[in-house]
């Protein structure tokens, strides 16, 4: 089955928003795995808006051996502050996955992908640090990317298409055409020997379809949406619900 990973960012968002420690990230990772999924997903970002170097840590502890971790971020964003780079909170906890994500500070959320033609060189000497440290690498990518095979060349395992878009056309009535590259570009990437994920903008609503149109598809990470959903019906009958699109 793919794997579910629930990010929790805007759990994150919600706290800081008032300060203390409530709501929080270490329950709500709980609550999560004790209604079954599979993976935790953060994205700590330098300007800590939502999860924090602290809660990186702190969930490495309650997550290991129990379900996979993954940590999301920009590998070219130096340390600021108490944030130590990417690259030093892998090591510091050592997650499952890593995926890398060409963001900064002006986006409210990530919203475009690596061209890996472009930025694979660049790239080779992080995901050889972070395949040292024993984390398995994925790079996130636009529906329609190429040059899947210098991803391979340079040690990532995986891709994350960037889903944005195909949630926007579905809630517009009509995602044909960007499902379609969806398809496409997962195909394309596991024909090069790299498994495929998948995420942003995922929900109940249109999860199934994007489901049962890509075989093999290996995980989605999923947040805003379930969150925002969580609040109506609450966290683990959600996350249930995800499971069972995903059954």
């Amino acid at each position: 089955m793919t794997l579910l990973s629930v990010n929790l960012n805007k759990i994150a968002v919600l706290r800081n928003s008032r300060g203390g420690t409530e709501p929080s990230v270490i329950q709500a990772a709980q609550t999560c795995i004790e209604a079954g999924c599979g993976g935790i997903t953060v994205h700590p970002r330098p300007d800590q808006r939502h999860i924090r170097p602290d809660d990186v840590t702190a969930l490495a502890q309650v997550l290991r051996g129990r379900v996979e971790y993954n940590i999301e971020g920009n590998p070219f964003a130096p340390a600021r502050g108490s944030y130590p780079g990417l690259i030093e909170l892998a090591r510091m906890v050592k997650p499952t996955q890593v995926t890398l994500v060409p963001d900064g500070d002006g986006q409210i959320t990530s919203d475009h992908g690596f061209e890996l033609e472009k930025d694979a060189e660049r790239l080779r000497p992080l995901v050889a640090q972070l395949r040292e440290i024993g984390c398995r690498v994925s790079l996130f990518v636009d529906a329609g990317a190429n040059g899947f095979e210098h991803a391979i060349a340079i040690g990532v395992e995986r891709i994350e298409i960037y889903t944005g878009p195909y949630a926007e056309a579905f809630a517009e009535g009509d995602a044909r055409e960007a499902l379609g590259l969806c398809v496409e570009t997962a195909r394309r990437a596991q024909q090069a020997g790299l498994a495929v994920n998948a995420g942003h903008d995922l929900s109940q609503a249109n999860l199934g379809t994007f489901k049962a149109a890509i075989p093999g598809l290996a995980e989605v990470s999923i947040g805003h949406a379930l969150i925002g959903e969580a609040l109506y019906e609450g966290m683990s009958t959600t996350v249930r619900k995800y499971l069972q699109i995903l059954r």
